[in-house]
C-alpha cells in the first residue's frame, strides 16, 4: 500500500492537481446576503446588491466568498432555520438572481462557497410539518423521536443559559422531538438513508448552478448517532468519505469547509488519513489560542495548538480565522487562560455569551488599536492554512451589544457615510445600522477608507495581495523557531526549495531578537522584508538580530537579495 502524502511533502502530486487545489492559496470572505448590500430600498441586503459589490470585494483581492444562508426561512436563527433548501428566499431575491450573481463572481474569478446547514431545519419546514401529522409520513423518520422524555435531555446543550434542553414534546405529534441547537431546529435523522440521499440532491443542486463547495454546518453532530438511547454520540466518520466522494463526481475542484470545533486527536478522522474525507476545516485549537496570545503576549499555547495541529495530508487545509458570526467560543482554553481573555478583550458580563465565549467583533476588542490590528490580521493570514475574512472586518467594522446574543455582530456593512451606511435607503433595515461613536458608520466606512491612503482598508488590500504572492504558507511545511522570548513568535515555511519567514511581537515593548533562520548550506542568509526596505544579513554564524517595535511584524523571504525580485511595500 502507497505511503500517505502528508502535508509539506507533495513531490508526488501531479502538477495537474495543485493546480486544482485552488483553495491552499485563497483568500476567503464571508458575508450575508441581508446585511450587505441593499438594491431595492426595503432595508434588506439582496442579491442584486451584493451584485453591485462584486468589483469592491475583486479589488480587495478576495479569491472565494462564503455566502451564510439565503434559503427560505423564518429567520428565527440568521437563517440557519431552513423552510426550504431548494431555493431562495424573495427578500434576497430569485434562483435566476443567484444564478446571474454566480456567473458574474466566475467572471472576476471569484468562487462561491455556501452554506450547508443539514443537521437541522425549521419546525416550519414542509418535512417537519408532514412528519408531526402522522406516524406513516414519509417523513417521519426523517426526524429524531422519542415516546417519553429522554433521561440525557439536559446533555449536550449548545447555548447554555439560552436552550434548556435538547428534546421538546411535539404537541401534534403527542411525541418528543431531539433538537441539538434551538427548539425551533429539529434535527434531521442523518443515519437514515433516505435523508442521505437528500442531502447529495441538496449538494448537487447548488453545484449546478455554480457553486464552488460548502461550508459545512456542525459536522460533528451531523454525522453523529441520534436518538433517545444515545447518551454517548459516536461519530460515523464513513459519512463524510460519501459526501466527498459524490462532491468530487460532481465537480473535481469544489470543496467542502467544515465548522467542526473538535480536538486535535481527532483531526485525522475528519480530514481522512489520505484526505479522503474533508478538504478544509477551521481551526479553532488555533483561533483560541491566538487570542489567549493577543492578551496575554504569551506565544507558547499557539505554539502547542500549531504543532498538535501539524499533521494533517497533503491535500488537506485549515481554515484560520479571526472573529466569525458566532461568538468567540473559548471552551477549549483552561479556566484561567479562558479568564485572562475575558480580562482583556470583554470585561464587562454582557460582552460574554453561553458561559464560554465573547460576542463582540474584533475592533473595539482591541479598543481600535490600528498596531494591534494589524498585528493580528497579519498573523492570521501568516498562520498554516488559508486566511477566512469576515464582512467588515477590512475597515475595522464595531458591534451593538444592545442586540441579543450573536446578533450584536451581525450589523450591516456601512459603506459610506450616508444615512444608514449606505446599505439602504430605508429607515427601517432588516438590522439597525451601527451609528454614533467610534464604529457608527458616519466614522467608519469604505467610502471614507477608500480616500485615506493610510487606512485600514487600504492597508488590508495590500496585505492581502501579499498574501497570496507567498503561497510557501499555503502550500509548505513549517517550523516555529526559537526567538527566546515567549512575547515574540517566528514561523519558517518551506516549500519546493524556497523558503518565507514571518515573526510577530505580541508585546507592547520594543525588543531585539536573534533567531536562526535554519537554512542550511550557507554561511549567511539574506532576509528580504516584503512589507519595507528593512532586510537583513546574517552574521557568519547564520545569525540574524531582529528590532521590533510594539506589535510589530515582519514578514520575509529568505535568500540572496540579489537573487530576488523587489516586492511592493505595504
Amino acid at each position: 500500500m502507497p505511503k500517505p502524502i502528508r502535508h509539506g511533502d507533495d513531490s508526488r502530486l501531479e502538477i495537474s492537481v495543485i493546480n486544482d487545489l485552488w483553495y491552499k492559496n485563497a483568500v476567503i470572505y464571508c458575508l450575508s446576503v441581508a446585511t450587505f448590500m441593499d438594491s431595492d430600498g426595503d432595508g434588506v441586503g439582496d442579491f442584486k446588491g451584493l451584485m453591485k459589490r462584486l468589483d469592491y470585494l475583486q479589488g480587495l483581492g478576495i479569491t472565494a466568498l462564503w455566502l451564510m444562508p439565503f434559503q427560505p426561512s423564518p429567520g428565527r436563527d440568521g437563517g440557519y432555520d431552513i423552510t426550504d433548501y431548494y431555493n431562495v428566499d424573495p427578500q434576497y431575491g430569485t434562483l435566476g438572481d443567484f444564478v446571474e450573481f454566480a456567473h458574474a463572481c466566475k467572471q472576476r474569478g471569484i468562487r462561491v462557497l455556501i452554506d450547508l446547514v443539514v443537521n437541522h431545519t425549521s419546525d416550519q419546514h414542509p418535512w417537519f410539518r408532514d412528519a408531526r401529522r402522522s406516524s406513516n409520513s414519509k417523513y417521519r423518520d426523517w426526524y429524531v423521536w422519542s415516546k417519553k422524555l429522554p433521561k440525557h435531555s439536559k446533555d449536550g446543550v449548545v447555548f447554555p443559559g439560552v436552550q434548556r434542553s435538547t428534546w421538546t414534546r411535539d404537541e401534534v405529534s403527542k411525541l418528543w422531538y431531539f433538537h441539538r441547537f434551538y427548539e425551533f431546529q429539529p434535527d434531521l435523522n442523518t443515519s437514515n438513508p433516505e435523508v442521505q440521499a437528500e442531502i447529495l440532491k441538496i449538494i448537487g443542486f447548488w453545484i449546478q448552478l455554480g457553486v464552488s463547495g460548502f461550508r459545512m454546518d456542525a459536522v460533528p453532530f451531523v454525522i453523529a448517532t441520534k436518538g433517545p438511547e444515545v447518551a454517548q454520540p459516536k461519530e460515523r466518520y464513513e459519512m463524510l468519505r460519501e459526501l466527498r466522494e459524490f462532491l468530487s463526481w460532481r465537480q473535481g475542484d469544489a470543496i467542502f469547509l467544515a465548522e467542526a470545533n473538535v480536538l486535535p486527536d481527532t483531526d485525522l478522522e475528519y480530514f481522512g488519513r489520505d484526505g479522503e474525507r474533508l478538504h478544509t476545516m477551521f481551526n479553532f485549537q488555533a483561533n483560541q489560542a491566538l487570542f489567549y496570545a493577543l492578551a496575554t503576549a504569551d506565544s507558547r499555547p499557539l505554539v502547542k495548538a500549531l504543532t498538535a495541529t501539524k499533521p494533517r495530508p497533503a491535500t488537506a487545509q485549515w481554515g484560520q480565522f479571526l472573529r466569525n458570526h458566532d461568538e468567540l467560543d473559548l471552551g477549549r482554553l483552561t479556566d484561567r487562560q479562558r479568564q485572562a481573555v475575558f480580562n482583556a478583550f470583554a470585561p464587562n458580563p454582557d460582552m460574554h455569551l453561553y458561559g464560554r465565549g465573547i460576542r463582540r467583533r474584533l475592533a473595539p476588542m482591541l479598543n481600535g488599536d490600528r498596531r494591534r490590528l494589524e498585528l493580528s490580521y497579519s498573523l492570521m493570514m501568516t498562520l498554516p492554512g488559508t486566511p477566512v475574512i469576515r464582512y467588515g472586518d477590512e475597515i475595522g467594522m464595531g458591534d451593538d451589544l444592545s442586540l441579543p446574543e450573536r446578533q450584536c455582530a451581525r450589523t450591516p456593512m456601512q459603506w459610506s457615510s450616508e444615512p444608514h451606511g449606505g446599505f439602504s435607503t430605508n429607515k427601517r433595515c432588516i438590522v439597525k445600522v451601527i451609528s454614533g461613536g467610534a464604529y457608527g458608520y458616519e466614522q467608519v466606512n469604505v467610502a471614507e477608507q477608500r480616500r485615506d491612503t493610510n487606512s485600514l482598508l487600504n492597508w488590508m488590500e495590500r496585505i492581502i495581495r501579499m498574501r497570496k504572492e507567498v503561497p510557501e504558507i499555503g502550500w509548505g511545511d513549517f517550523e516555529v523557531l526559537e526567538t527566546g522570548k515567549s512575547d515574540v513568535l517566528a514561523i519558517r515555511y518551506d516549500w519546493r526549495g524556497n523558503s518565507v519567514l514571518t515573526v510577530h511581537n505580541l508585546s507592547a515593548k520594543p525588543c531585539e531578537v536573534t533567531l536562526n533562520v535554519g537554512v542550511q548550506g550557507r554561511d549567511c542568509i539574506d532576509l528580504v522584508n516584503l512589507l519595507s526596505t528593512d532586510h537583513s544579513t546574517s552574521d557568519r554564524s547564520g545569525d540574524h538580530r531582529i528590532l521590533l517595535e510594539p506589535y510589530g511584524y515582519r514578514w520575509y523571504r529568505v535568500g540572496g537579495l540579489g537573487n530576488i525580485m523587489n516586492q511592493s511595500a505595504v
